[in-house]
């Protein structure tokens, strides 16, 4: 009978402790994948920050000379855009620009209605491809 009782105890002892495994396991599990979460997003937002700069920096080549078109790279901090500036006749111009940071890649699209006296912008907006 003292026997019985002891493996009763050593039993409930066992389940608890697996239980307590078993919990402590899905709490990391679930603490890693919120922070691969986290970690893409920031990567998403720099790759998007990247993409704008782009953008910003074609748009200082089409102040400069009001007829370039062309293509270029940037590489900022732990990424990279790159831009391409094509002419749609007058002053119509189509910008597109994609950043990346790490395996996370962002897209732009800005549709430029004049250029002169002042830049005036008829979209720019985030894409899923060009």
């Amino acid at each position: 009978m003292r026997y019985a009782r002891g493996y009763v105890t050593l039993v409930s002892v066992l389940i608890l402790g697996a239980v307590g495994v078993a919990i402590a396991v899905a709490l990391l599990t679930l603490g890693l994948g919120a922070s691969r979460t986290a970690f893409v997003a920031e990567q998403s937002a720099s790759a998007r920050a990247l993409a704008d700069s782009c953008v910003e920096e074609a748009l200082e080549q089409i102040e400069q000379s009001n007829t370039y078109t062309g293509t270029a790279s940037l590489t900022l901090g732990q990424g990279s855009c790159t831009y391409t500036v094509t002419s749609q006749g007058n002053q119509d111009r189509t910008l597109t620009a994609s950043g990346t940071v790490g395996t996370v890649v962002r897209k732009v699209k800005v549709v430029i209605s004049k250029i002169t006296p002042s830049f005036t912008f008829s979209t720019w907006q985030e894409v899923a491809d060009f």
